[in-house]
């Protein structure tokens, strides 16, 4: 390893997750199956992929924790808040998305994962009704709670550093609102005027996380940290926080495929869009309002990378549809149909049509895990406020709309980024263009 400034990953760290569902018991369970050797990572980048640092006779092809101080799978402790009382191993035979014989090894270390009293608001997630939720008497009051349940947790546990990390459900869409979200005492006078209109429960698990100097990943395509007054909130308290939702089936496939047709200068007509999917997020994203909020996220990825202005000729005029339906015996089992009408030589029509079963929480587990380790190196790297280097395992990247800023979607761009971050905090040369 290189000399680098980074300070190195000692002690534990703490990842607090909000819910304990699928996605978040599937990412504990592997994490301690993996340590004892029962199971490979496979799917996370921090784990598995390697990146060429050098150039030339220099020329080397390492894996991420040989650049970088990463913190070790040894060294993580988990906790979580649910809106129910169940603990991670119970969690994770509920959520159906593991077998029994790949979660029973694990099983007293699972137990101990005990949740605590979730911050929540039933009109951001009408189809939940847990009753394992705190009482609070504003917005202000539920930050002060989950701030305390943050020290608590780093005191009991003995963590050396913290990472908080979304991977619950979806909320209702909430506009983005310049009274309101703009600035920083703006922010925090609409929490002590407990405005439950434009505050999401989310937007105080970000702050109640960045006060307490841990880093904040959204994985649901919530309006969270993508806002003005948390870029600013990041500013003051030096912590990184990235884009929003994570990358797993569709849009993952649409972020590397559509490269295809756009380095091809082959014409787009329509893209459409559709999902099966069964589980809590499913039945959640069944409500209108909170399927809004995911729509917005999965429908960004296109129009940034087939650009009609650039190429009005070839996309200057396509359509782009995404539908999710509720289908409850999928379960975790997502479905996805893409089909894509393109044009070739002559503009004659021709169609694309891609069928992905995939499982939601499996694709979902490392990407959540990626996010975390480098959301914790970025911060003892210095880095703070937005990390587009992480746009590469997110659907909607943190860009600055206030500034006209677009954000990348192509997924080889974003995977450039990614290992331009690791090679500079590594101490080697950024030295791959982003064209």
């Amino acid at each position: 390893m290189k000399q680098t400034t980074v300070m190195p990953a000692e002690g534990r760290l703490g990842i607090l997750v909000v819910g304990c569902g699928a996605v978040a018991t599937t990412l504990m369970t592997g994490v301690l199956m993996a340590r004892k050797g029962l199971a490979r990572p496979i799917g996370s980048m921090t784990q598995m992929d390697k990146i060429r640092v050098g150039r030339g006779t220099d020329k080397q092809y390492l894996h991420y924790q040989d650049i970088v101080p990463l913190a070790a799978l040894d060294d993580i402790v988990f906790g979580t808040w649910d809106v129910y009382p169940q603990n991670a191993y119970q969690a994770a035979v509920y959520a159906q998305v593991l077998q029994q014989k790949d979660i029973d090894p694990v099983r007293q270390e699972l137990e101990q994962i005990v949740p605590m009293t979730a911050a929540f608001d039933h009109n951001y997630a009408k189809r939940l009704t847990g009753d394992h939720v705190k009482t609070c008497t504003s917005r202000w009051d539920m930050v002060e709670q989950l701030r305390a349940d943050i020290r608590q947790f780093r005191q009991e546990k003995q963590c050396s550093r913290m990472v908080v990390l979304w991977a619950a459900s979806t909320e209702i869409f909430v506009p983005v609102d310049a009274q309101v979200h703009q600035s920083l005492s703006a922010l925090e006078a609409a929490m002590q005027a407990d405005d439950r209109e434009h505050i999401a429960p989310s937007m105080c698990y970000a702050y109640a996380a960045l006060s307490e100097g841990c880093p904040f990943i959204m994985g649901a395509p919530n309006t969270t940290v993508d806002i003005p007054a948390m870029w600013q909130l990041a500013e003051k308290t030096r912590m990184p926080i990235c884009g929003k939702d994570f990358k797993t089936g569709q849009t993952l496939v649409k972020s590397g495929f559509a490269p295809i047709i756009g380095t091809r200068c082959l014409g787009l007509d329509g893209w459409f869009s559709t999902n099966i999917l069964g589980n809590r997020d499913g039945m959640v994203l069944d409500e209108p309002a909170n399927f809004h909020t995911k729509e917005v996220s999965k429908l960004s990825t296109l129009e940034t990378i087939l650009k009609g202005d650039d190429q009005p000729a070839l996309y200057g005029d396509y359509y782009h549809k995404v539908r999710i339906n509720y289908y409850p015996p999928r379960n975790d089992n997502k479905e996805s149909w893409d089909n894509i009408d393109i044009r070739g030589w002559m503009d004659y029509p021709m169609q694309i049509k891609i069928n992905f079963l995939c499982r939601d929480s499996i694709l979902a587990a490392p990407v959540a895990l990626d996010l975390c380790l480098l959301s914790d190196l970025a911060a003892r790297a210095g880095r703070y406020g937005i990390q587009r280097f992480l746009s590469f395992f997110l659907k909607s990247p943190m860009h600055d709309y206030t500034q006209g800023e677009e954000p990348v979607n192509h997924l080889y761009q974003q995977y450039t980024m990614l290992k331009n971050a690791i090679r500079e905090m590594g101490g080697y040369e950024a030295d791959e263009e982003i064209d």
